[in-house]
């Protein structure tokens, strides 16, 4: 059986790797592992995961993991908000539409890692949009139809969720956060994903 591995940026990608995306591959014929980023080894204590630190540390990673010749696949699942300008492409990104940027970063990353198993995918702009495209599924998890119709009115405005600008008040989860202050990535979004998937 196919393998594929998906180092993951933190708890909340984990989450939708283990209970939304392997059941969907596994139905497909591929075995899904994953595994989150290790940001920091501290001198003689645990590996420190979640959120990402520069390229050095990213590349690392994914070159140790491309060791283990069981993985037919490994790609990421990190949000292009917030990726580190250091990791190739981000410097040299083009104009033109987001999706444009993100595919250079990703071609970039590919290209700079040399290793065919490696097809890296970023997140146009954070996970969080995936939450906005289940914007009805939020609205049932709540109980509030206000809360999905509000959702969806920013997905209109903005053609579609992962146009969703990446600003530092205007990201994914800032509109979601504004909408519904108890969001709660792990918990929130582990449901929302659930309810959503692949309807």
């Amino acid at each position: 059986m196919r393998r594929l591995h998906v180092l993951c940026e933190g708890q909340t990608e984990e989450t939708v790797v283990r209970e939304v995306l392997a059941p969907y591959f596994e139905n497909a014929g591929a075995f899904v592992t994953c595994s989150i980023h290790k940001t920091r080894r501290p001198a003689g204590g645990p590996a420190q995961r979640g959120g990402l630190s520069g390229w050095n540390r990213i590349e690392t990673e994914i070159r140790l993991l491309l060791r283990d010749s069981s993985i037919t696949v490994l790609t990421t699942l990190f949000d292009y908000y917030g990726l580190p300008s250091d990791v190739p492409g981000m410097e040299t990104r083009p104009a033109g539409s987001p999706y444009d940027r993100v595919t250079h970063v990703e071609r970039a990353m590919a290209e700079a890692i040399g290793d065919s198993r490696f097809v890296p995918h970023l997140v146009l702009h954070e996970i969080e949009a995936w939450v906005l495209v289940g914007h009805a599924a939020l609205g049932d998890l709540t109980g509030d139809a206000v809360l999905a119709r509000d959702a969806q009115e920013i997905v209109s405005r903005a053609q579609g969720a992962e146009f969703v600008n990446d600003g530092f008040d205007t990201a994914p989860s800032k509109r979601i956060i504004s909408l519904y202050p108890r969001y709660r990535k792990p918990p929130t979004a582990r449901s929302s994903y659930r309810r959503s998937a692949w309807t």
